[in-house]
């Protein structure tokens, strides 16, 4: 009788080692559920990234006044008699006072 439970207790623990080790097993759903999650996450950031490239995209092909922003703000394009100023913030020492203040 010991025998026959020893046969019985081997045959089950034979076929629950796929179950819980295998190549379809628990585990390896586990992980793979846990990737694509991380997947998803990656694809939803990299879609509203393309949305807005396709956008700029677009709004620079139908539009000057998109392909002139980036002219100017990129650039640094001004247009034919258009008086350019440049406002220096004189809070911070300029890079030559402090390169004499050095011993």
């Amino acid at each position: 009788m010991k025998a026959l439970t020893l046969i019985f207790v081997a045959l089950i623990a034979l076929l629950q080692y796929p179950l819980w080790l295998g190549k379809g097993s628990w585990l390896s759903v586990w992980k793979l559920s846990r990737q694509i999650s991380l997947q998803e996450e990656t694809n939803v950031t990299l879609k509203a990234r393309n949305q807005a490239l396709n956008a700029e995209v677009l709004d620079l092909k139908s539009g000057r006044a998109a392909i002139e922003e980036r002219a100017r703000s990129e650039l640094g394009m001004v247009k034919q008699d258009e008086v350019f100023y440049q406002v220096l913030d004189t809070s911070k020492p300029a890079l030559v006072d402090v390169l004499k203040a050095k011993p």
